[in-house]
């Protein structure tokens, strides 16, 4: 489902992020895997985490094959705080102050809202939304006692500002983080603290794609489709976006959010972009019709 991470293509410089400590939360699989390795080669010292200890150490043992002594990988479920304070214990005590926050462990499948338990809803809105004001405020707490300046990353999703239908505990946690973002911009930039997040279009991962299109809905409901430049994102191209939004070359970034899509969202937001699907004897059948009148 993912190719290997192009490291030939990443845009900032060599040791652009030296020493840096970078916390990514879902960062043993997809695009937080791909994101740790971006911070990796670049110089930054990364901490994994994830609620599985099993793929974290996977995803440790094959980074560490190139970054040796760089990489760390500490379970955590963000959902609860006290895991969230020893995650931020353990960065201290095994890697210093961290830089910069990556909260990324998202939950999401499609269903019918009505179909959907009370669980399943706060499952996803815990992970996503709870998750992430759980990790900001720690980080935060910390950072500013310390007068110490970092960066908060969020990644939302296009849906976090229009809703979306089948995947509504996702929208509204989404919604909730893009919030979190820009009032946390506001509030702590003035304590050194920057906070902006990113809103990806597809960008295949066989964990999400395989619960999100299961069997042959990949097929039938193909992202690409949807896509003006008709293709999914590549994984190195977010990567670069994130590496760029957490470094010193953004530094009067704050409180924004940065879509990465093809032109994703935009074609299903115009009332008329449906008309791409036309055939050329469409146009000419419409174009005689206006001929008439």
């Amino acid at each position: 489902m993912t190719t290997p991470l192009d490291l030939s293509q990443i845009m900032l410089r060599e040791n652009a992020l030296h020493d840096k400590i970078v916390v990514i939360t879902g960062g043993g699989t997809g695009l937080g895997k791909s994101m740790a390795t971006g911070f990796l080669h670049l110089g930054a010292r990364v901490v994994i985490t994830s609620r599985r200890q099993e793929v974290l150490d996977a995803a440790k043992q094959e980074l560490e094959a190139s970054w040796p002594g760089k990489i760390l990988a500490c379970a955590c479920d963000v959902r609860d705080a006290s895991q969230v304070e020893a995650l931020l214990q353990f960065t201290l005590d095994h890697a210093g102050i961290p830089d910069i926050l990556v909260n990324n462990a998202a939950g999401n499948f499609i269903s019918p809202t009505e179909k959907l338990s009370h669980r399943a809803f706060d499952t996803v809105v815990d992970i996503v939304l709870k998750g992430s004001y759980n990790t900001s405020l720690t980080f935060g707490k910390h950072w500013i006692g310390k007068k110490h300046p970092a960066m908060i990353l969020n990644i939302v999703t296009t849906y976090a500002w229009t809703g979306s239908g089948y995947v509504t505990p996702s929208a509204c946690a989404k919604a909730g983080v893009l919030s979190l973002t820009r009032s946390l911009a506001v509030e702590w930039g003035p304590k050194g603290i920057r906070c902006n997040a990113i809103a990806p279009g597809p960008f295949p991962t066989k964990g999400a794609w395989d619960r999100l299109f299961p069997g042959n809905l990949a097929k039938k409901l193909s992202p690409e489709l949807r896509v003006p430049l008709g293709r999914t994102g590549e994984h190195i191209e977010l990567v670069n976006l994130a590496t760029y939004l957490a470094s010193p070359y953004a530094a009067y970034i704050n409180g924004e959010v940065v879509t990465i899509d093809g032109g994703e969202w935009l074609k299903g937001a115009g009332q008329f972009n449906i008309m791409g699907e036309l055939k050329d004897e469409d146009w000419e059948k419409l174009n005689e019709l206006r001929m008439k009148k």
